[in-house]
């Protein structure tokens, strides 16, 4: 089955696995033939270019599983609001003296989205979770609204994943925002296996749920995704 020309991953909360899933994904799509554009276009705790770590930002993963160098542009071109401390983004832009609109963000997006070429899979991953602040007055279920593109949410494997992952899949719902599964990320030290966590939250959803294991590759089990 052929992706939807669109997807924006969602966390049901905060450094739960985003952008490794969502780097996973993107391997998976591009192994199968697939064109695939992946955006963090809002990203906190990201490093100067230049530095050691920047590799290892949200920004340089997804710039790396894309086969794309790290440049000035390349960089603006995935994550054009860039701040440096590890904070909700409208904190760390505070911090900065720096502001954003929800409107430039979500116009920023649509205008990706509408340069997407025929075939071509565009893949935007949010920041924090679900309802984390991201402009003084918005949240990233106001962002994911205004987007109008199918979600997949990631959850974590730790103690009350359960109940965040429902939660999250509850307010998806309400909101009318389509969900085309459900990624168990393995979260480390978790009491439970990630399996037996993904088992629980499938039997109260009606979408697919997976599990991606630490030092995997993307599961299979969700049709929507081909």
């Amino acid at each position: 089955m052929t992706p939807p020309p669109a997807l924006f991953v969602v966390g049901a909360g905060t450094e739960i696995g985003k952008t490794y899933t969502t780097a996973a994904l993107v391997r998976r799509l591009r192994g199968q033939g697939r064109r695939v554009r992946a955006l963090k276009p809002l990203a906190s705790g990201v490093p100067p270019l230049d530095h050691p770590d920047f590799a290892e930002s949200d920004t340089g993963r997804l710039l790396a599983v894309q086969g794309l160098p790290v440049t000035p542009e390349t960089v603006a071109a995935c994550s054009p609001w860039r701040f440096a401390a590890p904070l909700a983004p409208d904190l760390a832009a505070a911090r900065e003296g720096r502001s954003l609109a929800l409107s430039e963000l979500v116009g920023w997006c649509g205008a990706r989205l509408a340069e997407a070429e025929g075939g071509e899979t565009v893949v935007i991953e949010g920041v924090g979770g679900l309802m984390s602040p991201i402009t003084e007055a918005a949240t990233g279920l106001d962002w994911l609204k205004s987007q109008g593109i199918p979600a997949l949410l990631v959850s974590g494997s730790y103690l009350g994943a359960i109940s965040h992952a429902l939660t999250a899949v509850e307010t998806l719902r309400a909101h009318g925002i389509p969900l085309v599964g459900i990624v168990v990320s393995e979260s480390e030290g978790a009491p439970t296996p990630a399996e037996t966590v993904a088992g629980q939250i499938a039997r109260y959803v009606a979408v697919p749920v997976v599990c991606l294991t630490r030092g995997g590759e993307f599961p299979d089990g969700l049709p929507a995704l081909g």
